[in-house]
């Protein structure tokens, strides 16, 4: 009897993933989707009645259920690595140049792939069945998310064929413009504020606890890297093609190109019809086809030499300047945003532009209702870039900068050599109280991560906060009849209030947001002023004698404690237990092998964070420096080094060190 049944289920499995395999990859489906449910249904029934014979890969876990409450880090069999980019035709010429030297001049294909823009994925199959996911994340290790990433329809969880026995499939998790779509319209009826874009939202969503949630955010997958010590193929055009053969979805645009100006002509075909996929790309992935060149090229520290990616330029559309609105931030820092009617750029919808501050209003020259030029590029924010001067209404009045805040009333001031406006009603203005408090909270100050932006933001309409010490004060019965807030949210705010207490004083001293004073700043402020009492009591001379610390900020700081305000709210603070004076390891010291050098770190760092480079340096008897100049010893590069890098090779006395070399001066 059981036999029977063991037989029904993995008939039904086999069948069900069969019907997957010929709607997602071959995009052929054979039955309806109600007839698909039914099938499923009775699946999971029979899982239900019959658990000895569960399956984690059963086509009923594309439902999802599992609530993972922490994803385990995972070391990377098989490095991620990035890609360099190119942005002109130019580069590419180079890059081909540099592989045919190498290869000593053997003929090269190519294979060019659109650049799905998601979030990276690598997925290792044993024996023909989906074992684990795990992201990018440095590209040393990740976040294992397999649960998550087995709810994905277009992710096979068994194989077909004659596949390996064990191998990695790296991949992109993407939305469709529509699914995401679809999720902001769900948000916007819950009162929810909608995602920015899919490619954020979909690594969002890889990271949701609930596997059920995950499911209906409707993610989708191609597949485009086999990655194994055994490779089955001589080109990566054939293994691809494998791969859809065992049930992989790939991309169907892909194409093998013999030459460099068949590549070409696949990127200006995409760099027009793009918009018309179904889903965001911002570039081509370029590959030479052979295996084995691959391998004689090999890769850099950063990426390999076989790979390219070519990113697109940034488009320009005209649209109608409807009216400049300002913003205020918390540092009371003025910034003017242009409305704008809406216009379709890039793929999205834009409404808004940043025109940053007075000075670039007036290098436009804007005036009402111009017609504009905005552009927009890869991941840069909407900006005007010029204005149509033949469309323009001699009646218009030019744009005048504001002279009083818009949010509290109070005259502006402008400070000349940053040409930004100020509100100075740094303790009253709305924006400017619930910015401080913001920050006090946030990771790299107090660390309060239960207290979001929201939450702040309606504590303070409901008058129930004004500075950072009155979150200490709080009481649950407060915090309960506020919006989407239930009992365990409470809770876990009142520990994470109670918990700040232990953070350092170098941490509360960058929270509690004297100006110009940033966490650099606080940590040397604290290696000199053992308690914020000392640092009270220390004069403009005094702080100017700190390393780095120039008039600039030792004014700022005087300045702040002779405010009655920030006095009593240092007094309530002490009072309440935070740590305003200096721990015993805080200027802990492992050696002196960095004294009297300097260090800068730049690009993406994959070995480490820049906070913790930083304090190496400094535990090493090293000093951090802010900008590229002779004073410069050591410069880190990471991925993507630009500016710094450059500057560093023209001064030509500076050690440039990649991450790894870094460890190996301190010993690690």
């Amino acid at each position: 009897m059981h036999e029977n049944i063991h037989q029904k289920i993995e008939s039904l499995r086999e069948e069900l993933h069969q019907h997957n395999y010929n709607y997602y990859v071959l995009d052929e489906p054979t039955i309806s989707d109600f007839e698909f449910d039914v099938k499923l249904k009775e699946l999971q029934e029979l899982e239900a009645q019959y658990p000895e014979f569960h399956d984690p890969n059963s086509p009923t876990n594309r439902v999802g259920g599992g609530i993972t409450k922490h994803f385990p880090t995972v070391q990377h069999q098989f490095r991620m690595y990035s890609l360099d980019n190119s942005y002109d035709f130019n580069d590419l010429e180079d890059w081909e140049n540099r592989i045919i030297k190498t290869i000593d001049n053997e003929p090269v294909e190519f294979v060019a792939e659109l650049k799905y823009d998601g979030a990276s994925i690598s997925i290792l199959y044993e024996n023909g069945k989906l074992s684990q996911a795990v992201t990018r994340g440095d590209g040393f290790q990740g976040d294992e998310i397999t649960a998550n990433v087995r709810t994905i329809s277009d992710v096979p969880l068994t194989l077909k064929g004659d596949f390996p026995e064990r191998f990695f499939m790296r991949g992109e998790i993407y939305l469709t413009r529509k699914n995401f779509d679809k999720i902001n319209a769900a948000r916007e009826e819950e009162g929810l504020d909608p995602f920015m874009n899919p490619r954020n939202t979909a690594s969002g969503s890889l990271k949701i606890q609930d596997s059920a949630e995950v499911r209906k955010r409707a993610l989708s997958a191609v597949l485009y890297q086999y990655i194994s010590d055994e490779i089955p193929a001589e080109t990566h055009w054939e293994l691809i093609h494998q791969a859809k053969n065992w049930g992989f979805k790939i991309s169907e645009q892909a194409k093998l190109c013999k030459t460099l100006d068949e590549v070409k002509d696949f990127i200006n075909f995409w760099d027009v019809e793009r918009h018309k996929l179904p889903f965001e790309i911002d570039g081509i992935v370029l590959k030479v086809n052979s295996l084995k060149q691959q391998r004689q090229l090999g890769y850099t520290a950063k990426s390999p030499r076989w790979a390219m990616a070519y990113k697109f330029k940034a488009e320009k559309v005209e649209t109608e300047l409807q009216s400049v609105s300002y913003q205020v931030g918390r540092t009371g820092a003025i910034t003017p945003v242009a409305n704008l009617k809406p216009v379709l750029l890039a793929g999205t919808i834009v409404k808004r532009a940043s025109l940053h501050n007075e000075d670039i209003i007036k290098k436009l020259g804007l005036h009402e209702n111009d017609f504009v030029y905005v552009e927009k590029g890869g991941e840069i924010i909407p900006k005007i870039v010029g204005v149509n001067l033949d469309k323009r209404n001699l009646y218009q009045s030019e744009i005048q900068y504001i002279t009083n805040c818009p949010e509290c009333g109070t005259e502006l001031v402008r400070i000349e050599d940053q040409a930004i406006h100020f509100c100075p009603n740094e303790m009253h203005c709305p924006p400017q109280v619930v910015g401080k408090m913001i920050h006090y909270v946030s990771r790299k100050a107090l660390n309060i991560e239960s207290l979001g932006q929201e939450t702040i933001a309606q504590l303070y309409r409901e008058k129930l906060i004004e500075n950072p010490t009155d979150f200490y004060v709080l009481k649950k019965e407060q915090l309960l009849p506020l919006e989407r807030m239930a009992e365990k949210s409470a809770q876990n705010i009142l520990d994470g209030i109670e918990k700040s207490k232990e953070i350092p004083f170098e941490k509360v001293l960058f929270g509690i947001g004297i100006k110009h004073v940033g966490e650099t700043v606080a940590k040397k402020l604290v290696k000199n002023f053992s308690s914020i009492e000392d640092l009270k009591n220390a004069t403009v001379e005094e702080l100017c004698q700190v390393e780095d610390i120039g008039e600039k900020i030792a004014f700022s700081i005087v300045e702040f404690f002779k405010n009655t305000e920030n006095l009593l709210m240092i007094e309530r603070l002490k009072s309440y237990g935070v740590q305003l004076e200096k721990g015993e390891n805080t200027n802990e010291v492992l050696s002196n092998v960095l004294e009297g050098k300097t260090f800068l770190f730049t690009g993406k760092l994959s070995l480490f964070t820049r906070d913790s480079a930083e304090e190496m340096v400094e535990k090493h008897g090293g000093k951090n420096i802010s900008a590229v100049s002779k004073n410069l010893n050591y410069l880190v590069v990471g991925e993507k080094a630009g500016s710094k890098l450059k500057k560093a090779q023209e001064i030509g006395t500076i050690d440039i060190l990649d991450e790894q070399q870094f460890l190996d001066l301190i010993g690690k």
